[in-house]
């Protein structure tokens, strides 16, 4: 029986590894120098919604390897700050503030504010993701708590009209989530980039103009 079970789950990493390696995202990734095919989704969501602009302050939630950090730093200008967090260490990028640490402790969000200071955010990102246990309720519990920690942390510290773009998985919770962020901004929207994967449950919710209290 354990046999069977790795066997079963060599195939399934053998079959991701080749997925991987053919998808066309992974390959341009490599080839314009990004770290990860997840760039692309922030950039067709950029290009469709103009979020990133000179001068912005922007906070990048879930930001390791990078890739998002790499697309948004040099559209933010000289004036512009980016501050990343995530739990997994992240190689530098060039003018980007990186926090190691998770995000759901006190001292590693401390940490953060502190960072951000007395300065009201821009724009904050969240591609965050649980660890996937391959239960899928538990993973989507997982998945909504983080979004909902990503969104108390956006409603503290985003300006009036700020924006909020974060990953969520449809399922359930995904409903009362995006009411929740209707009562908050004034417009959200569904995107679903090309680069995520079609059979994947995963979209991107932005929402925008913050209705600070």
């Amino acid at each position: 029986m354990g046999k069977g079970v790795g066997k079963g789950r060599s195939n399934s990493s053998a079959r991701w590894l080749n997925e991987h390696e053919n998808d066309p995202y992974v390959q341009m990734a490599r080839k314009q120098g990004y770290r990860s095919r997840a760039v692309y989704k922030l950039k067709e969501i950029n290009e469709k919604d103009k979020l990133l602009r000179p001068g912005q302050i922007v906070v990048d939630l879930g930001a390791a390897p990078g890739g998002w950090s790499q697309l948004a730093r040099p559209l933010l200008g000289p004036k512009g700050r980016l501050i990343a967090l995530d739990i997994l260490p992240m190689d530098p990028v060039p003018d980007v503030e990186f926090i190691l640490g998770d995000f759901r402790e006190g001292e590693i969000l401390q940490q953060l504010e502190d960072s951000v200071g007395s300065h009201s955010i821009d724009l904050v990102l969240s591609d965050m993701a649980p660890n996937l246990s391959g239960i899928d309720v538990s993973d989507q519990v997982s998945s909504i708590y983080l979004c909902e920690l990503a969104l108390d942390f956006a409603k503290e510290h985003l300006k009036p009209k700020g924006m909020f773009l974060t990953k969520i998985f449809q399922g359930e919770g995904f409903d009362e989530y995006l009411k929740e962020l209707r009562q908050t901004f004034e417009t959200v929207t569904v995107r679903k980039p090309k680069a995520s994967r079609p059979r994947s449950r995963e979209v991107y919710l932005l929402a925008r103009n913050f209705r600070a209290v």
